[in-house]
């Protein structure tokens, strides 16, 4: 399905395939020879998406652009089922796997891998040819790669990358305050222009 989003219609390449359960949604395009597959949303909510050419995105992955980071993605890339990119830069011929999770600011480098359950920080740097293990956290630029079980190196790495500031605009709240109430009400604004969407159709 493709949607217009703030003004802004996807563009499809005639030589790509969408499936019809898909979802484009705004600022997005996708090049030539590229594949979308079924239930995979592609969504600029604030920011561009763009596909390069000859890349597949697998069933169920969430493609987000936001204001920020746009969401690029080079040549000859695959996306696998349940993936979720935000606002990353992806170069040519990488291999993301299945339930992997790349976000804002993030950088891959050609012909890197992140494997299954795998997630690339924010702000993170991955050089060409790297790889992120199965179930690993990359963060930092450059990249640390931790294992799943460094949760204190993990989360240090994430404070030292401000990553609240950085996803969600928000100052760390006060102790015995929560951050949640701003967040939601920020996400909720955002989310709600959605209600001027325009549906163009199936692609």
């Amino acid at each position: 399905m493709l949607i217009e989003h703030d003004g802004k219609r996807p563009q499809v390449d005639p030589t790509a395939h969408v499936a019809p359960t898909a979802v484009l949604c705004g600022d997005v395009v996708v090049a030539a020879h590229s594949t979308i597959g079924f239930g995979a949303v592609l969504t600029a909510e604030s920011g561009p998406v763009r596909v390069g050419r000859h890349c597949v995105v697998m069933e169920q992955a969430v493609l987000r652009g936001v204001r920020a980071a746009p969401l690029e993605i080079g040549e000859h890339c695959l996306i696998g089922p349940h993936a979720h990119l935000s606002g990353c830069r992806v170069g040519s011929n990488v291999f993301i796997a299945t339930g992997a999770a790349l976000f804002n600011g993030a950088v891959l480098g050609d012909r890197s891998t992140v494997r299954i359950n795998a997630v690339v920080h924010i702000g993170t740097r991955l050089e060409a040819d790297a790889s992120v293990p199965i179930g690993w956290v990359a963060i930092g630029d450059p990249a640390q790669i931790l294992p799943p079980d460094a949760g204190d190196e993990i989360l240090d790495a994430l404070d030292r990358q401000n990553f609240r500031k950085t996803v969600f605009g928000t100052p760390p709240p006060a102790a015995g305050d929560s951050a949640m109430p701003e967040i939601t009400r920020r996400y909720a604004a955002l989310l709600a222009r959605h209600r001027d969407d325009r549906v163009l159709g199936e692609s």
